[in-house]
């Protein structure tokens, strides 16, 4: 079988991005009560259905939500000139952010009900710099590991062409619910 063209990868990105964007409900916050009272599976999929806040963090960085499954988690985002430092390139900020996201979300798709988390680590290596040439770009967080205490995830951030930007790996605290 042959792989999709650069177009077609790139058509099928935009596309469901924008199907995902006219799903997603305002930006708010739930307070970790209310996020702990559901199960990762109801929590992800009220925001993907529009049925709870998209997280502020999205709009204010402009990315979303693409797909998710135990253990995996995609965000997308394209860079632009708002997201720029001063030396002309997207500030390494915006990755770390991408990063992170994907990588904690991830973890959050294999938590028990009742369960939250919090970032304790977080390591990035650069590969190369983000641009707004670089269209739209993924970052895919992966579990690694789940204890009881602790959780270790990767990540990446690729473009449709398979290009690599920023790795990353992150360790988690695991929170059980008070009271």
């Amino acid at each position: 079988m042959q792989s999709p063209t650069r177009e077609a990868t790139l058509a099928q990105w935009i596309a469901q991005e924008q199907a995902m964007r006219a799903r997603l409900a305002g930006p708010g916050s739930l307070s970790m009560a209310e996020v702990s009272a559901l199960s990762p599976t109801e929590f992800f999929e009220g925001v993907g259905n529009g049925e709870l806040p998209s997280p502020p963090i999205g709009t204010l960085m402009d990315f979303i939500p693409i797909e998710w499954s135990a253990g995996l988690f995609i965000f997308q985002g394209t860079p632009d000139s708002r997201h720029y430092n001063p030396l002309g390139s997207v500030h390494g900020g915006y990755a770390a952010t991408l990063l992170d996201s994907c990588m904690g979300c991830a973890i959050h798709t294999q938590l028990k009900k009742g369960q939250g988390y919090t970032t304790l680590d977080l390591r990035i290596s650069y590969v190369r710099a983000l641009t707004g040439a670089s269209g739209p770009v993924r970052a895919e967080g992966k579990i690694v590991h789940l204890g009881r205490s602790t959780a270790l995830a990767e990540g990446r951030i690729y473009d449709v062409d398979g290009r690599l930007y920023a790795t990353g790996s992150t360790t988690c605290m695991i929170l059980e619910a008070r009271g």
